[in-house]
């Protein structure tokens, strides 16, 4: 395990906002809610955990832009290409905004299969097919 990510933590603008689109995501992906508490919720997979904090309101007067200094984008793997395009699929019926899509499932590259799209606070995610 050394050398694996332990876990992640983002701070948000709306944690209510985030728990209903994290949690459904991560859910798809295998994640099982961790630890809660007023200000916060994690979700963990094996020996992983993604945190989410509420942002104290002094600090949200400046928004999250991942082309500042940051975190730019979260990538997970999905297990083929059929997940990708079933994943889409919902994040479409949620109404969740998508990138790149006059370019999908191929904005990667040729041979990079994946779906690109924002959570709540435009934070990039995208969810990637194995390499075949």
């Amino acid at each position: 395990m050394t050398g694996m990510l332990h876990h992640i933590e983002l701070y948000v603008s709306d944690l209510k906002k985030t728990k209903e689109f994290w949690g459904w995501l991560l859910k798809e992906l295998g994640y099982k809610p961790y630890q809660e508490w007023k200000s916060g919720q994690s979700w963990k997979i094996e020996n992983t955990y993604i945190v989410f904090v509420q942002t104290e309101e002094r600090f949200l007067d400046v928004p999250y832009h991942r082309c500042r200094v940051g975190l730019n984008h979260l990538a997970f793997h999905a297990s083929s290409r059929k997940h990708v395009d079933d994943l889409t699929e919902k994040l479409k019926t949620r109404g969740v905004n998508m990138l790149y899509t006059d370019k999908h499932p191929y904005a990667g590259g040729e041979n990079y299969y994946a779906v690109f799209f924002e959570d709540p606070d435009r934070i990039k995610v995208e969810f990637v097919a194995p390499f075949e």
